[in-house]
């Protein structure tokens, strides 16, 4: 393969990784085997492509910039590589075998979006190791107390866990922030299984659309219930009115949800 790397583009948030240590590190975090179908968002140049079709069995690379899709087979002229000009929000995940992989350097603007709907597909990756922005990798992996809808989100069907800081010197151009290979591993089972998603995530939108109210008051604008009502759903949540969204646990979200659900249903 060409080591020129071609040009990015600002528009796109394209930045160009060529550490081998870095990107070894992302193939190992995923895990990838032979018999692998791997899935790579933004493969641009084809300095991690060129990892993965090593590694495994087929790379299926999801490019939006036409002119490197375009590229690419041509840089990287191998068989087991499929290049798929689109928006990787558009593509279809349904086209790929169960228990596919994604590896992937992506865009900053991308990341929620990204990791919605890798969470919410009808058939999602066994794993997703991604490098996005640390300060956002810190936040998929926060606590309670730094919890926020993006976190609620990817703790709920994923096992998330933070790998290697990579440098933005490391980067062509170089962002102006560091990055962190963040690491996804699917549930092998709902983490709930006596309540809906949607329900959950209904009340977690609720509870972080006015962040610096408290749940009580957060819930009663949200949900479009009044206090007493929303009063009564936190106490036998056994959950204090005074909280805020971010300080609760999934396993909060949880009661929460099912006081919500009884009450409703009383």
């Amino acid at each position: 393969m060409s080591n020129h790397l071609p040009s990015t583009k600002k528009s796109l948030g394209q930045h160009w990784l060529s550490d081998d240590l870095c990107l070894d590190a992302m193939v190992t975090a995923a895990g990838v085997e032979a018999d692998d179908t791997v899935l790579e968002i933004g493969p641009g140049p084809g300095t991690l492509t060129q990892k993965l079709v090593q590694a495994a069995r087929e790379v299926v690379a999801v490019e939006f910039d036409e002119q490197l899709a375009r590229d690419l087979p041509r840089r990287l002229p191998t068989d087991n590589l499929h290049v798929v000009q689109s928006d990787i929000l558009r593509f279809d995940l349904t086209s790929l075998p169960a228990h596919y992989k994604v590896v992937a350097n992506i865009p900053y603007y991308l990341t929620s979006n990204l990791i919605r709907v890798l969470s919410e597909s009808a058939n999602p990756p066994e794993r997703a190791i991604v490098l996005i922005q640390k300060e956002v990798a810190e936040r998929v992996a926060a606590k309670p107390g730094d919890m926020s809808l993006l976190s609620i989100t990817a703790q709920f069907y994923w096992e998330v866990s933070l790998d290697r800081v990579v440098k933005a010197e490391l980067f062509t151009p170089p962002p102006k922030v560091d990055s962190q290979i963040l690491c996804l591993k699917r549930r092998a089972k709902p983490l709930f299984d006596d309540i809906e998603p949607k329900q959950l995530f209904r009340l977690a939108k609720a509870g972080f659309g006015e962040r610096r109210k408290t749940l009580l008051n957060s819930l009663s604008g949200g949900l479009h219930l009044d206090k007493p009502a929303v009063r009564d759903i936190l106490q036998r949540a056994g959950l204090a009115e005074n909280l805020r969204a971010q300080n609760l646990s999934l396993e909060d979200w949880h009661k929460l949800t099912k006081a919500t659900v009884n009450a409703e249903n009383a």
